[in-house]
């Protein structure tokens, strides 16, 4: 019981909503539950004391002095599309909200450059670069709603990198509030620029454990004149569509992306839209040109599919039929989900190893009993196998396929992020001594170890 005339003590998170101005701190429980987790649904997120939806640097500047005060965790946040538990609430942190800085701040055309803060949907600046004939090249699959910042946090690919490359290529320089509050500037606006470590490319994939990025200034590249045309191959057995990959990349083709479907994601798409998919196919390479003269590009990948084994080839003959093939792709991720709960794996290998992971993946399948349906970049050696989580063995199964990756050279995240999932397995991948010294970079940065502590090491 409080004693006469001694005023009530100030909570940490009221302290906080004193600093910011009005609404920007928001506790109420209901609210805060939908700040608490990611996409990766099989990671239960903790109780945070409260959401920051910030609106300009200076809030965050302000979030950051706080939390370094009372050693609060901070986990920043974007749209919450991430697969990796990366942006999972902290039990007694605070959600850091980015959603609402979500301006263009410049759009340059002679420097082929925009500068944007990081709660800018990624549609958003494409549709923005494709008025002044320029292109965003990073298109993840969640493009229509994932952040720019969120992209940036984990390094985001999606289906163009295969020729134009992931996030960390498209950004030139940021702005980042340090844990202790203050501004950084890193990169340039120059095509080179050697002065210093590049600290740019180390925030790009971070995921939130060095600093908020709260500015971004971003490539863009001349927009293609022409339509794109879509290329179709559909295969008995994956090591030919393995094959077929292989072949299409030795040649030199330069496909703008080449992405790949297996049986039980085949049937999850025709299941759901009904758009008479070969049901018996055991892949789907679905691949597409966009340079100014497309069409003997796109014969030549046909003939590379067929001579690989397809069993049945097509070629788009116009805008609105490309548009439709690929949109076969991009909705798989929500095809796969009504199959149930899915653990969404993102493991990527050398692309002479495709096939072999395809396979292993399979045998993986049927040695846990476990579903699997498995799309991917295949252009990149980058597979997302979704394991339906009906059972206490999907974990496991998830765990062989990490194991598989690094066994054929690859890597157990090639775009999602480590987060919080496959933290126990980063050591595997980068050693000893990698470890030390990422951890060292951590606490140079982060000393208090409080921004999204957990994820990522």
């Amino acid at each position: 019981m409080r004693q006469p005339g001694y005023p009530r003590r100030v909570t940490p998170i009221e302290e906080l909503r004193a600093e910011l101005p009005a609404g920007r701190v928001l506790t109420d429980a209901d609210v805060v539950e939908a700040y608490r987790r990611d996409e990766a649904r099989f990671v239960e997120p903790g109780r945070p004391l409260g959401v920051v939806v910030a609106a300009d640097v200076t809030d965050v500047q302000a979030t950051m002095r706080w939390a370094t005060r009372h050693r609060v965790p901070v986990v920043a946040r974007g749209a919450g599309t991430g697969l990796s538990g990366g942006s999972a609430a902290i039990e007694g942190g605070v959600v850091l909200s980015l959603i609402k800085m979500n301006a263009i701040v410049e759009l340059n055309v002679d420097d082929q450059l925009a500068v944007v803060e990081p709660g800018v949907i990624n549609a958003d600046l494409q549709n923005a670069a494709a008025e002044h004939g320029l292109m965003y090249a990073p298109d993840p699959a969640s493009f229509e709603i994932s952040t720019i910042g969120g992209n940036i946090a984990t390094n985001a690919g999606g289906l163009r990198c295969v020729k134009y490359g992931v996030t960390r290529e498209a950004v030139l320089a940021l702005e980042v509030v340090l844990a202790d509050g203050r501004v950084m500037r890193t990169g340039h606006r120059t095509v080179k620029g050697v002065a210093g470590y590049d600290l740019t490319a180390l925030f790009v994939g971070s995921e939130g454990t060095l600093g908020i990025v709260t500015e971004a200034t971003v490539k863009l590249r001349p927009r293609p004149t022409t339509d794109p045309v879509t290329i179709v191959g559909i295969f008995a057995t994956l090591p030919a569509a393995g094959d077929a990959v292989n072949d299409v990349m030795r040649a030199g083709l330069q496909p703008s992306l080449l992405e790949l479907l297996d049986n039980a994601t085949i049937r999850a798409v025709d299941d759901w839209k009904h758009i008479g998919l070969d049901r018996s196919a055991a892949a789907m390479l679905i691949a597409q040109v966009d340079v100014e003269q497309p069409g003997e590009t796109a014969l030549a990948i046909e003939k590379a599919f067929a001579a690989a084994g397809a069993t049945y080839t097509a070629v788009s003959t116009d805008a609105i039929e490309s548009a439709e093939l690929i949109g076969v792709r991009r909705m798989t991720h929500w095809a796969l989900e009504r199959l149930g709960m899915i653990l969404t794996e993102d493991v990527a290998v050398p692309r002479s190893q495709l096939a072999q992971m395809l396979a292993r993946i399979e045998e993986i399948g049927r040695e846990f009993d476990v579903v699997i349906a498995t799309v991917g970049h295949a252009g990149d050696g980058n597979l997302h196998p979704s394991i339906v989580v009906d059972s206490d063995r999907a974990q496991p199964a998830a765990e062989a396929v990490y194991k598989a990756a690094l066994a054929l050279g690859g890597t157990i995240t090639g775009e999602h992020g480590v987060g919080s999932l496959k933290r126990d397995w980063l050591p595997a991948e980068i050693g000893e001594v990698g470890m030390h010294v990422q951890r060292a970079l951590k606490a140079t940065f982060d000393p208090l170890a409080i921004l999204n502590p957990g994820k990522a090491l």
